[in-house]
């Protein structure tokens, strides 16, 4: 289900959108003008991109639909906060990942970040031995990613789970693309110590 935004002050029916299907800024601005409709056209340009990082966060088919649903709530009722610093898709995956960082400790619901890998290569039935070893790497992976600090783990997220780019993150976080960039590094050298320190 797309969600809708309340009517505001006019009914849009007598007022035209102005913006193309994909234009986000223009949109949030028809939003903004009284052109309710707009929200509709902002849930069609954005669901996808955000279902697929809410899914890669949550790990579950359903609780991704479930936190894209709280994330456009969210939004509609935090429109009037939205600065455009960012693109609104980028607000939008922010809102989400705050959301769902309230229930990060519980480990299951983190994707390791080798899925996408994993989605490429073919499919064939692993024995119970390679089942069980993947399974270990996994909570291994999900248990460091879990207790990176957040100012290195939103990176992590954004970019790789909701395939933000740089430049994106760093609007959004009010921060240059190089220091993102040196955050992720910062992140992987932390990821690689924690899973290290596990395999000992």
């Amino acid at each position: 289900m797309i969600p809708r935004a309340r009517p505001l002050a006019m009914d849009d029916s007598f007022v035209p959108l102005t913006a193309p299907p994909d234009d986000e800024a223009v949109l949030v601005a028809d939003l903004r003008a009284g052109r309710p409709r707009a929200a509709e056209r902002l849930a069609e340009a954005t669901y996808a991109r955000l279902y697929a990082g809410c899914h890669r966060m949550t790990g579950s088919a359903e609780e991704a639909k479930d936190l894209v649903q709280e994330t456009y709530r969210k939004a509609w009722r935090a429109l009037p906060e939205f600065r455009g610093d960012a693109r609104f898709s980028t607000w939008l995956f922010r809102i989400a990942w705050t959301t769902h960082a309230k229930t990060l400790r519980r480990p299951r619901l983190v994707v390791p970040l080798e899925a996408e890998r994993a989605e490429t290569e073919p499919t064939h039935e692993p024995s119970p031995e390679a089942m069980a070893a993947t399974g270990e790497r996994a909570s291994r992976l999900r248990h460091a990613v879990a207790a990176l600090p957040e100012d290195l783990r939103y990176p992590v997220v954004a970019h790789y789970w909701a395939e933000l780019p740089v430049r994106e993150i760093a609007d959004s976080e009010g921060i240059t693309p190089m220091a993102v960039r040196k955050r992720l590094a910062r992140a992987f050298r932390a990821l690689a110590a924690a899973l290290e320190e596990k395999t000992r």
